[in-house]
This record gives C-alpha cells, sequence and structure tokens, in this order.
C-alpha cells in the first residue's frame, strides 16, 4: 500500500481512510512500531458506524489490532499510540468490517432515488476523543446502458444517512480499488493480504488480477487458499493462470485437486504446459522430480557470455535460477540433450562478453536423478553453496532443476504459510532442536 505522507485532516477532524492506508505508528516516544493495514468498523442499526480500530502490519506476515481508545493522535503522515499493542494476531470477527477490504468498490443506492453509487474512499469523523464514527462516503456514479454494461460517472461526497446497502453483503462487488491499494505489494504480502480476507472479498480480488500477477500469489498461498481461488474461477480462465505459473508450483496446486477437477484444467491448458505439469505429477512426493522446475536457463555450448546475460536478465526468471545456466547438446528444451556442465553467473561477469560458455563449463557440480530425497538435494546445495541443482536422467539428458527456495518450502512445516511467523518460527526451532 502507498505509504507516502499524505494530508489526513480536514476540517472537523475528518479523515479518509484510502489515505491513511500505510501511514506510520509510532509508540509516544517516537520509535515506530507499524503501518496501518486497514481500519475496523462496526454498523450498527440506528446509530453511526463506528471506528473500533486499526489493523497495523508490525512485519512481514503479522499484523495486530489497535484498538481506538489506544490512539493519542491522528496526523499528518502519523498516528501516535499509547504504546500499549496487543502482539497477537488480529482476526476478524462476524460482527466487524473492514473499511479498505470489503467496503471499498462496494455499490450502495442512493436514497433520492438517483440510483447506484461504487464507494471509492470512505471519511471517518471524530465525535469526541477516542471516538469515531464513519461519517462520509467519496462515491461514483454507476449507470447502467441499454446493452447492460456499467458505465462510471460524476464523483461526489455524500453522508452515510443518504444511501442505503452499506450493511449489506454484495457478492458481485468489483475490488478494481482495493486492487490499486495493493498493486505495489510483493506477491508474498498480497498472498498474506487475500489470506486475511472473507472469502467473498478474496475471490473477487483473485478474479480481477491479472493471470501472470494471480499466478505469482498463488504461488505464495498455502494450500487451502489457492485451491479456494483456483476452484473459484471459471476453468478457462484457471487454466490460463496454471499456464504462467511455474512448473512445479503448477503441479503441485493441481495434486491438490480432485481428479476430475485436475484432469479437466491439465486438458485446457496449452498442451506444452500441461506436458511438463503432467511431468512433474508423475515424480513420488519429497524427490527431486517432484521439486524441479522444467524451465531453467538452458543454452549451448557454443552460446556466448553475451547471450548468457540476456537470458538472466528476464523478468520472469526468478532469482535463484537466474545464478546459473545449464549447457547442453540440442535440444535445449527440458528433456534436453547430453549434459555437459554448468556456468555460473559470478563466472560469466568476469569474462569478454564474446566468450563461448563451453570454454568456462563447470562440469564437477554432482547432477541428481529425478528419485534423489530432497535430502540429498539439500546437501548438494549446501556442500557447493548453489541455488539451483540439475536433475538429469539415466542418459544425463537434463530434465529440470531444482532451487534452493522449493527445497526450502518442502522442508518448512505442511502449510507454513497459513501460521503466524512466531508460529513457523518455534516449529522450526523444536525441529532443529530435537
Amino acid at each position: 500500500m502507498n505509504s507516502a505522507p499524505m494530508e489526513l485532516r480536514t476540517a472537523g477532524r475528518r479523515v479518509y481512510i484510502g489515505k491513511l492506508a500505510g501511514t506510520s505508528v509510532f509508540d509516544p516516544i517516537g520509535d515506530q512500531v507499524g503501518k496501518i493495514h486497514d481500519v475496523v468498523v462496526i454498523f450498527r442499526y440506528g446509530s453511526a458506524a463506528n471506528v473500533i480500530g486499526f489493523v497495523v502490519e508490525v512485519g512481514p506476515r503479522k499484523r495486530v489490532f489497535l484498538p481506538m481508545t489506544r490512539v493519542t493522535s491522528i496526523e499528518s503522515g502519523s498516528i501516535i499510540t499509547t504504546g500499549l499493542l496487543n502482539m497477537r494476531s488480529f482476526t476478524l470477527r462476524p460482527m466487524e468490517t473492514l473499511v479498505l477490504g470489503q467496503l471499498f468498490d462496494r455499490v450502495v443506492a442512493l436514497n433520492d432515488g438517483s440510483g447506484d453509487v461504487k464507494i471509492l474512499d470512505v471519511a471517518m469523523e471524530r465525535r469526541r476523543p477516542k471516538d469515531w464514527v464513519i461519517s462520509k462516503l467519496h462515491v461514483q456514479r454507476q449507470r447502467t446502458t441499454a446493452l447492460g454494461f456499467i458505465r462510471s460517472g460524476e464523483t461526489l461526497n455524500v453522508s452515510v444517512s443518504e444511501v442505503t446497502g452499506l450493511r449489506s453483503r454484495d457478492v458481485e462487488q468489483s475490488a478494481a480499488t482495493l486492487i490499486q491499494q495493493t498493486e505495489d505489494m510483493r506477491a508474498a504480502d498480497l498472498a498474506d493480504f487475500l489470506h486475511d480476507l472473507p472469502a467473498e472479498r478474496q475471490m473477487a480480488v483473485a478474479k480481477e488480477l491479472p493471470d501472470a500477477r494471480l499466478a505469482d500469489v498463488l504461488e505464495e498461498l498455502g494450500d487451502d487458499d489457492r485451491v479456494a481461488i483456483l476452484s473459484g474461477l471459471e476453468a478457462a480462465r484457471a487454466a490460463d493462470v496454471l499456464d504462467v505459473m511455474q512448473p512445479d508450483d503448477a503441479a503441485d496446486l493441481v495434486s491438490e485437486l480432485p481428479e476430475a477437477q485436475a484432469q479437466h484444467l491439465l486438458n485446457l491448458m496449452e498442451p506444452e504446459e500441461a506436458k511438463d505439469v503432467r511431468r512433474l505429477l508423475t515424480y513420488a512426493e519429497s524427490t527431486a522430480g517432484s521439486l524441479m522446475t522444467t524451465e531453467p536457463i538452458v543454452l549451448g555450448p557454443d552460446a556466448t557470455v553475451a547471450q548468457m546475460l540476456a537470458s538472466v536478465r528476464r523478468e520472469d526468471i526468478p532469482a535463484s535460477l537466474a545464478t546459473v545456466a545449464f549447457i547442453t547438446r540440442p535440444p535445449e528444451e527440458t528433456p534436453t540433450g547430453p549434459y555437459l556442465g554448468m556456468v555460473h553467473i559470478q563466472r560469466a561477469l568476469r569474462e569478454p562478453p564474446q566468450t563461448l560458455l563451453g570454454t568456462i563449463l563447470d562440469s564437477d557440480i554432482e547432477a541428481v536423478s529425478p528419485q534423489a530425497h530432497v535430502a540429498t538435494v539439500t546437501r548438494l546445495l549446501a556442500t557447493y553453496n548453489l541455488t539451483v541443482l540439475p536433475v538429469v536422467d539415466e542418459d544425463a539428458h537434463l530434465l529440470g532443476a531444482v532451487s534452493v527456495d522449493d527445497v526450502l518450502d518442502e522442508l518448512l512445516p505442511e502449510d507454513w504459510r497459513d501460521y503466524d511467523d512466531e508460529v513457523t518460527d518455534r516449529m522450526m526451532a523444536r525441529s532443529i532442536d530435537g
């Protein structure tokens, strides 16, 4: 979310929550303790919607609740607390609503009969110290054309009392504004954000994300969340998303689906992508074959250093794979021709651009079979200080490569992404300490 300082106040102590997202939270002595992630409100019939507190991001994958009673000041670019912050992870209760996560993009009706409007921002206003309510909505008119299309019109500010439908849940609610708020997030952080949303909003965001962005997010989600999201998409869209995922991640996700659904999606995928996924699904769990990607950087021995550097600069190449180019005889698509060795990026950077990769090969690194256990892969990565390890068949054809991030994912507790960081750390510590 945008964390740049913005003017938060207007006359009458009114704060627009869209501008509040990302604002730093400080303790009384000026130490930053986190950033605003969302605002929590409770709607009560017959009275104003009360702002009860903030969701504060205090670290990666860690969000806690800050009650309004512990907020001493809301200023431009900062929120000051009493210093008392409960570090228990935030959990949304049934009667609570997240303003950014659930109200933005909601369509409500104007009481004057002039039509529907979509919520673009929400203002909270102080009635008395530590007592804030939702007072104004920044909205945009929505008009349905004769062909059934939605057209956006003028924007205006209205009072909460001037609209109907603010409390109701809209299963078709758009997520465009929420996506705009989160467009600068890393995929892992957006995945964590989605995990905390109610199911219907989680799905709404997923449906409006571009295929590549959604693929990156699914790779970072726990099994339950990503299966739910993929199953909630139209089959053709789900297949498109699987097409742009890393083959090993796509295979992991497909393996969690019911057999009939999995086969249906595989049939809808691009044939070459589906072929890679089907091949990965044949390997047993916790083996090099089940963990490997079928799309490492592969070049021939006559390729130059300049060509290698151009390959590793590609945006779609994960950082762990960009450290090494694997050199093979044709064909250079996996399964390749005979595997010859690897060229490390650090070595390539020391050579003239026209140097042939075949002349600077490292052929001493031991490749593994697809049946090799993850324990063997881990040992070899540690022994040779590598981020990626080649996987070859019995005829020395390169099948793929196992990256260190996939190994770590395998070694971490199952569904570790669904736990708080502290819980994961304790589980790992117990495992390491015996």
